[in-house]
Formats: C-alpha cells, sequence, structure tokens
C-alpha cells in the first residue's frame, strides 16, 4: 500500500464572497493567494463583452484584501499578481479576435494599464519576484516555455536551450528568479536562471512521466501527478549530476485523507500549491518541512 501524504490547509476563500464565480485562482510567488471571481459563470460559444471583476487576496497570515478589476476580456484567464500590486490576467486562447492582445496588465487600483500578446495555449502563467512573466504552452502552440517582462518584452525564450522533448509544458515552477519545468514528451527536469550567463539551463534526465507540477528543495524534487490512475502520484527523486534519481513514490491527499480529483496546481519552490473543486480553498505540499 502506497504511504499517504496529506495537504495541509493553506488559504480560504472568505465566505463573503462564494457567491461569486471563480474564474481562476493562483498562489504568488510571495504566499498570497488570489481568487478572481465574476458574477456568473462564462458561457460557452459566443462574444463576451468585457465585464468587471474582484480579485480576493488572501496573505499568509490571514489578511484579505479586495481588488476590482475593469474591463476584463479573458473567458478562460490566468491570474498573477505583479510585485508593485497590480496584476496580470490572461487568456489561454487567442483564436478570438478580442483575444488578439491576451494579457492585460492592471495597476493597484484595478485599472488597465497595458496588453499584449504572448502567444496562443498558454498552460501556465506565473510571475517571478522581479515582475518578470514566465510562460509555458501546451502543445498546440510550439513556443515552449518564455520570459517576459511586465511591459510585454520577451526577455528569454527557450528556442536554443536544447531542452530535449520540450512539446507541452506540464510542469512549470516559478520561485525568486528561477524557474524549474518538467515538459512532455521526455519529462527531464529542467532548471532555467536566465540571470546565470555561463550556465542559464541545466537539465536532468528523468524517468516520472506526466506529472503538472514539480518542487524542488536542495538536491531533492518531487512530483506530483501522472497519467490515469497516477493522477494523486507523488513521486520523490534525488539529483545527481546528470539524472533525478527515484526514491519513493505514494499518494498526496486532501487534508482529510480523501482522493483530490480535479484541481489546480501552482509549484513554488519547495511547495506545491493545490486548489481541489469547488476551488474555494487551497492546500499546500512542503517538500522542505
Amino acid at each position: 500500500m502506497q504511504e499517504k501524504t496529506a495537504l495541509v490547509p493553506y488559504a480560504h476563500l472568505p465566505r463573503a464572497h462564494r457567491d461569486r464565480h471563480v474564474l481562476t485562482s493562483t498562489v504568488d510567488v510571495f504566499g498570497v493567494a488570489h481568487w478572481l471571481l465574476a458574477e456568473a459563470a462564462p458561457q460557452r460559444g459566443g462574444d463576451v463583452a468585457p465585464f468587471d471583476a474582484l480579485v480576493v487576496s488572501v496573505t499568509p497570515g490571514g489578511n484579505v484584501e479586495l481588488t476590482e478589476l475593469s474591463a476584463v476580456r479573458a473567458r478562460w484567464p490566468h491570474l498573477d499578481r505583479l510585485p508593485d500590486g497590480g496584476f496580470v490576467v490572461a487568456a489561454s486562447r487567442t483564436r478570438r479576435p478580442e483575444d488578439a492582445n491576451q494579457v492585460q496588465v492592471f495597476d493597484a487600483l484595478g485599472r488597465e494599464i497595458s496588453s499584449y500578446s504572448v502567444g496562443d495555449a498558454i498552460e501556465h502563467l506565473l510571475v517571478d519576484e522581479t515582475g518578470h512573466i514566465w510562460v509555458g504552452h501546451f502543445d498546440e502552440n510550439p513556443a515552449g516555455i518564455r520570459r517576459w517582462s511586465a511591459t510585454g518584452r520577451l526577455a528569454w525564450t527557450s528556442d536554443g536551450a536544447r531542452i530535449p522533448g520540450l512539446f507541452d509544458c506540464y510542469a512549470l515552477n516559478v520561485s525568486g528568479t528561477a524557474a524549474w519545468a518538467c515538459p512532455y514528451t521526455d519529462f527531464p527536469l529542467v532548471e532555467i536562471r536566465p540571470d546565470r550567463p555561463d550556465r542559464p539551463v541545466r537539465v536532468w534526465a528523468n524517468r516520472v512521466r506526466g506529472a503538472h507540477a514539480v518542487a524542488v528543495h536542495g538536491e531533492r524534487v518531487a512530483f506530483y501527478g501522472g497519467y490515469r490512475e497516477e493522477q494523486d502520484r507523488l513521486a520523490h527523486g534525488e539529483l545527481t549530476e546528470t539524472s533525478v534519481e527515484p526514491t519513493d513514490v505514494g499518494l498526496l491527499t486532501l487534508p482529510d485523507g480523501a482522493p483530490v480529483g480535479r484541481r489546480r496546481v501552482v509549484g513554488r519552490g519547495s511547495r506545491i500549491y493545490v486548489q481541489a473543486e469547488p476551488c474555494t480553498a487551497w492546500g499546500v505540499f512542503d517538500l522542505s518541512s
């Protein structure tokens, strides 16, 4: 029988806001949880007029902050917070004319200050401590992994980085100014440090397939998720010079021990944050604890 590891409760959407629809949710690089809320769920098909949305932010200490965003355009959005208190909202797809400038940047008062495109098929969008925006794409866009400035300037690209089998960015972890990834099809563990000019990318061969989140602490690594019956798998390994050597495999569960089911995941350094339906709470697994 596989050993089970329970998520630790981390942050909850306050009950006063649970009458609204959760468009998306995330945990930023500083550990603050954010929910993007709308009055109603988006409808499939047809155009969506720009709408006002509310961001509810819950700090690690439990303080609640509210930010009204004006004229949000993304029907199926990604969200993250900038270090200056502003927010980035991005549409994952750019197949509609209104998604041409799919990234909207809002200031701390909720006003749109700029917009631009980072390309179709966004799988992950994570902001680092300097305000750079890391974007990993799924398989309908071969752009791989890229890092953008908050103003839309391309600051780093995986083109020419010799990442084997980079076809779909299954897992992306952004902490500090660095990123870790585990992309389909070869599933190597990849460390990306653009500020390290002599060796911005390191790659380790890896035998764990299908993980959708990764956590790293020193020489230890954990992969969460997998295919079919392995969707709640938590696989541990240790870094050698060239590969990830597996150590043990277990299951990650909800705090009460139940299976996680459908969920969102966010990787931040040694932590994997997990949000199960109905999307009102975040739990955390911390490899360093």
